[in-house]
């Protein structure tokens, strides 16, 4: 399921955020000059907040844990036990130079992915994320950011499995403060991180089909006009 010009990684012990932000900065500039393979790494954080490039001061309301800023798009999230954090080190050069459709694929791939575990999740316009319920049950249950360097993508998601959700009370998540988040656990679902990685896998081609379905569409109109 995984083709061979990517590594699939997963780590079993948690990951310092600093650390996997420099494994990820050396990644992609290897992936850039090719001298690497792509990379799909799925890990897990000690707790922190980290902020992105739209991150407001005001929304970092208890900074009871460390404080990352990093160079990915969003605003204030949480990384933590219990989250499955997954970080695409993808060459857009050859998957089609769009993050905005780089963005959208994700998103179904995380939504196809917790289908799977009976949950009902989607996008929802002007709202980065993956979100499950309606009206007072709506909810995230998952958080999308991403950063873009010479056409190679940094950082990723974080699909909360059973996180502890008060943690979330020291920032506004992502800014959007109308909106509470919500994980598989909270939903009654138990799901094992082994098993949420094997049902990612296993729909990772159609993720990448329809990169490649997008660039091939690109490419069309590029000759046409």
């Amino acid at each position: 399921m995984i083709p061979a010009d990517i590594e699939w990684r997963v780590s079993a012990e948690q990951v310092p955020y600093a650390d996997s932000l420099a494994a990820m900065e050396a990644r992609a500039a290897a992936v850039a000059a090719g001298d690497a393979r792509e990379l799909v790494w799925l890990l897990e954080h000690p707790p922190v907040y980290t902020g992105g490039t739209s991150a407001d001061p005001a929304e970092l309301i208890d900074p009871r844990f460390p404080v990352v800023q990093t160079g990915r798009g969003g605003r204030y999230t949480y990384h933590g036990p219990g989250q499955r954090v997954g970080y695409l080190v993808l060459d857009l050069n050859r998957r089609g130079r769009d993050v905005r459709c780089f963005i959208h694929e994700l998103e179904n791939w995380l939504v196809a992915t917790l289908a799977d575990f009976g949950i009902a999740a989607r996008a929802e316009s002007g709202r980065v994320g993956i979100w499950t319920g309606h009206g007072a049950a709506e909810a995230k249950i998952g958080a999308i950011g991403v950063r873009v360097k010479r056409w190679v993508t940094l950082h990723g998601f974080a699909i909360n499995l059973d996180p502890d959700l008060a943690h979330f009370g020291g920032i506004v998540p992502c800014g959007l403060a109308d909106y509470a988040v919500t994980s598989a656990a909270a939903l009654g679902k138990t799901i094992s991180v082994e098993a949420f990685d094997t049902a990612l896998a296993a729909h990772l081609p159609d993720f990448l089909d329809a990169l490649s379905a997008h660039e091939k569409r690109l490419e069309q109109h590029r000759i046409s006009v």
